[in-house]
């Protein structure tokens, strides 16, 4: 019973493990993505900051 037990942990803990490591390789390639200056990090950057401009545009000026 008891090396059931501690074999269903093992492999709990193997998956919580593997995805941590997939959700920390996203993470680093997302930053390093996001960081350039060229590619999609300027793109991302450029949608965001006309997006916002539009929506200054279309808000009335609350004062």
């Amino acid at each position: 019973m008891l090396q059931r037990i501690e074999k269903i942990w093992s492999e709990k803990g193997q998956g919580i493990v593997e995805y941590a490591l997939i959700l920390a390789f996203v993470v680093a390639i997302a930053l390093v993505a996001l960081k350039s200056d060229s590619g999609i990090g300027q793109s991302i950057r450029n949608l965001f900051t006309n997006t916002a401009s539009q929506i200054d545009k279309a808000a009335p000026a609350s004062e």
